[in-house]
């Protein structure tokens, strides 16, 4: 269906009610048909946000290893400045230098 062109037409404002001509209004975003001095966009805060929804599952899922828990403890100058000193640790001064000789045990490694 054809419609006219309207170059030849007057149009009222919906919010201030003057005439103008009818090519010079706009549709706002509530569907009015309004004049330049009371045309108004959209503002974006009105649009709702966009959810994309949560995630469900992981495509390749690699479960957390559980390491073995080292802790390196001697008296003599590793790397720990802790002294046994009456059945507990405690830090060790500075100037005093511990000396003796042990044995920890075995070391197991594995590889997978």
């Amino acid at each position: 269906m054809a419609h006219a062109t309207g170059k030849y037409s007057y149009a009222l404002c919906d919010y201030c009610g003057q005439r103008y001509p009818y090519q010079t209004l706009k549709k706002n975003w509530k569907g009015f048909m309004v004049c330049p001095e009371d045309y108004e966009p959209k503002e974006p805060q009105l649009d709702p946000l966009k959810y994309r929804g949560d995630a469900i599952a992981l495509q390749n899922p690699r479960p957390d290893r559980t390491e073995p828990m080292t802790v390196i403890v001697d008296n003599m100058g590793g790397d720990t400045p802790f002294v046994t000193v009456t059945g507990s640790m405690q830090p060790a001064p500075a100037a005093v230098s511990v000396e003796g000789v042990g044995t920890i045990g075995t070391v197991t490694v594995v590889i997978s």
